[in-house]
């Protein structure tokens, strides 16, 4: 029989989900896929190549959305995080650079850049992205070309999946659209047992008016520190 304290509800659409499913494992922890969005692509999104001189990343979701329209690889590629980076490395771009930290940290590296980016950056993402990197780009004075080549949308869960949510120890989101799917839900099916941990504080900011057992974010945008934050949650609440 599953051991409510360790079985944790992971949220993110996939292939994501499927990483940090994984990693909860090795934990010793007992995770539980269902995600709140899935990821569909924009089939009439325009890329347009002319000018960039390098590409700029916020997610593994951007580096997939590009690398299944264009094969153009030999552009420098500048990610947020490592999993943005490795997935990156892994759709074999050859020179990528990463950045801890979030899309303002991101931007600050681009712009102690600046002399080698001679032409546009191009940042492909989500339709609704999480952050704002174009404008933080823009306001270090580089050019910039958005372009939304994926968008996510609500996912259906699992028949029966809502009324077991009080046999979770907790729930893990990585974005504020999935935030906000799940105060829509829980002010539908209120679990005021459920403890969830977000990804940053922007993250978890949707359900701050949301009766939970807990709620807290990451000290640092990624998720070896999302997961930390869960495993000293988890010890805390055994040792009480």
């Amino acid at each position: 029989m599953a051991d409510a304290r360790k079985r944790i509800w992971v949220t993110r659409a996939s292939p994501g989900a499927e990483a940090t499913a994984a990693r909860l494992t090795a934990l010793g922890l007992q995770p539980v896929v269902a995600p709140l969005l899935q990821v569909r692509p924009i089939a009439d999104a325009r890329l347009d190549l002319t000018d960039v001189c390098a590409i700029a990343f916020t997610s593994a979701n951007g580096v997939r959305a590009f690398a299944e329209r264009a094969p153009e690889r030999g552009f420098k590629v500048f990610a947020v995080g490592a999993a943005t980076a490795e997935a990156a490395r892994k759709a074999r771009f050859s020179t990528v650079l990463s950045t801890d930290g979030d899309v303002a940290a991101l931007a600050r590296a681009l712009a102690s850049r600046r002399r080698e980016l001679t032409g546009v950056i191009l940042h492909p993402g989500a339709a609704e992205p999480a952050g704002d990197l174009a404008g933080e780009l823009e306001a270090q004075g580089l050019a910039v070309r958005a372009v939304a080549l994926y968008e996510t949308v609500e996912a259906p869960l699992p028949e029966g999946f809502v009324e077991a949510l009080p046999g979770f120890a907790a729930a893990l989101l990585h974005s504020p659209k999935a935030a906000r799917v799940l105060k829509d839900l829980l002010k539908a099916h209120p679990t005021p047992s459920l403890k969830v941990f977000g990804l940053s504080k922007a993250v978890i900011r949707p359900l701050q008016r949301t009766e939970l057992a807990e709620r807290a974010a990451a000290p640092e945008p990624n998720e070896p520190a999302l997961l930390a934050l869960l495993q000293r949650r988890l010890a805390a609440s055994d040792a009480a």
